[in-house]
């Protein structure tokens, strides 16, 4: 069975998934779990999440800074309004994935976006109520989900509103890394930061 921490080169006890790599440990300590409710920060990930499909988070966390000069750092009201031009841009960008559909998505995705901050006054506060009400913390490998309840029902919800590559193991996956849950495994020595993080986060 895969042991689910590591003790990393510098003594500290960390969750397994990011290894040694530099970039990904960084990702992990100062950012995965930690509560978001920065609109453009929220599209941005949900995106990425998107793009990630059928590939590892670390492959699209090496090309991040890339995606956001390709896709004017994630500015909702101008990914609306690209274009034929944009796209053609967008598939000749070796810097990026270029997968037409998961493109294509992100624009119809940054169009519906904006139908839901006209909604709900913001993005942050139309993902936030889908956190969920309890949460069991992470201790094995076995306690790891895919996908949850929740993230099934954000995922039907944004489906029905016409968003495209959202399913629930991708929004599960947002849900973890915008820390409306906190799935670094207890021991590790992130947990309680997170924790402490979402006690103290006003929720939007």
């Amino acid at each position: 069975m895969k042991n689910a921490l590591i003790k990393s080169h510098d003594g500290i006890t960390r969750c397994w998934w990011p290894g040694d790599d530099p970039l990904y440990l960084n990702y992990h300590d100062d950012e995965w779990g930690m509560p978001v409710d920065n609109d453009v920060r929220l599209f941005e990930k949900i995106c990425l999440e998107g793009f990630q499909a059928g590939l590892s988070w670390i492959t699209i966390l090496r090309k991040r800074e890339n995606f956001r000069k390709a896709f004017d750092h994630f500015d909702l009201k101008k990914i609306a309004h690209y274009g034929d031009e944009e796209i053609k841009a967008l598939l000749e960008n070796e810097g990026i994935i270029r997968h037409r559909g998961k493109i294509e998505a992100t624009i119809n995705n940054a169009r519906r976006a904006l139908e839901i901050i006209d909604e709900h006054g913001s993005l942050a506060h139309y993902f936030w109520s889908f956190e969920p009400g309890r949460h069991t913390p992470l201790r094995t490998i076995e306690d790891i989900a895919a996908e949850t309840l929740d993230s099934k029902a954000l995922s039907k919800d944004l489906k029905k509103r016409g968003w495209k590559f959202v399913g629930p193991t991708t929004c599960y996956s947002f849900m973890q890394a915008m820390g409306m849950v906190n799935d670094h495994f207890h021991e590790c020595h992130c947990w309680q930061k997170i924790e402490d993080a979402r006690n103290s986060f006003q929720r939007p």
